[in-house]
């Protein structure tokens, strides 16, 4: 069974497929409507909240002729005395897939094997890789002219500010590596990337195919795309005082951009703090493509629940 639970789960050519019918989706979207999903119901459990997330799911499976049935903590069992192997394999005899948003990459990894059914990770504390794949989509868009929108982003330099061992930084790491392009993470000693993720990379020869740095202006110089994030995430909210002493010196401001290429993106996984991890200046730049970024969620993941079904149907 083929799952989306990391952004190596679609090899190379699996994943340009899915840029390119994403693109497509998004193309065509208002005049038609692929029914690859028709008579399905694919389960979204949700640990954490979210608002980009759940509706670009939501709005994604109903545009692809399927029926979402969104499940809160509160809904259901799991977690509350059900095994995540008895919930697998339950709710495999009654729905068609999972989109799982939890804490733990371990709970999306044990749903996946112990189920019949696809499962897509929509974000752990480790990984984020339904956002990155949608990022990815918004910079080939920019990239590719006409071309290969996959082969666009080889080479490309980004460059994760902030927390960096956070699940978007963890997933820019692989995910660029993976995209075959260059990637640096600079963020205050103490919040470099973790050892799962180090062990991830690893596991594919990518353990020294990155940059960390603490140094933002070093980091940024000369790069294509300039991403960051929240400084204190849901579930660190006790670290807020820490946090956001240690990550002042990290904010995105016009300054820091003017090192990057004159043509670099801004970035942001959104929701935003202004006057915290980026500057209100740069956030209203014209170099920011945070909503188009928010915009081609619906797209990618659409694109991704199709690639999953369509392998699903030929087991």
């Amino acid at each position: 069974m083929m799952h989306f639970l990391k952004e190596t789960d679609f090899s190379t050519e699996q994943a340009r497929a899915v840029f390119d019918s994403a693109a497509k989706y998004k193309r065509l979207r208002s005049t038609e409507r692929p029914a690859v999903l028709a008579g399905q119901t694919w389960a979204m459990i949700f640990a954490k909240s979210s608002t980009r997330t759940r509706v670009s799911f939501e709005v994604g499976i109903h545009e692809l002729g399927g029926n979402p049935l969104f499940l809160s903590k509160n809904d259901i069992q799991l977690g509350r005395g059900e095994s995540i192997a008895d919930t697998a394999r339950v709710l495999s005899r009654y729905v068609h897939g999972l989109i799982v948003r939890t804490f733990d990459q371990t709970e999306v990894e044990e749903l996946a094997k112990w189920g019949t059914i696809p499962v897509v990770n929509a974000l752990t504390d480790l990984l984020h890789p339904c956002q990155i794949y949608a990022d990815a989509l918004t910079l080939a868009e920019r990239w590719a002219q006409g071309g290969d929108l996959l082969d666009s982003l080889k080479g490309r330099k980004i460059v994760f500010l902030g927390d960096s061992g956070c699940n978007v930084a963890n997933s820019w790491l692989v995910g660029a590596n993976h995209f075959g392009m260059q990637v640096t993470v600079c963020g205050p000693k103490g919040y470099e990337p973790g050892a799962a993720i180090k062990a991830l990379l690893a596991q594919h020869g990518w353990a020294d195919r990155y940059e960390y740095t603490d140094d933002p202006r070093k980091a940024v110089a000369g790069a294509d795309v300039v991403y960051t994030d929240v400084w204190v995430s849901m579930g660190k909210e006790a670290e807020s005082a820490d946090r956001l002493k240690a990550m002042a010196p990290y904010q995105v401001t016009s300054q820091l951009m003017k090192l990057a290429k004159p043509d670099a993106f801004f970035m942001h996984c959104l929701p935003a703090y202004a006057g915290k991890e980026v500057s209100a200046e740069v956030l209203e730049s014209k170099q920011s493509i945070i909503f188009d970024q928010a915009e081609n969620r619906l797209h990618a993941q659409k694109a991704i629940l199709a690639a999953l079904a369509q392998a699903a149907a030929k087991r």
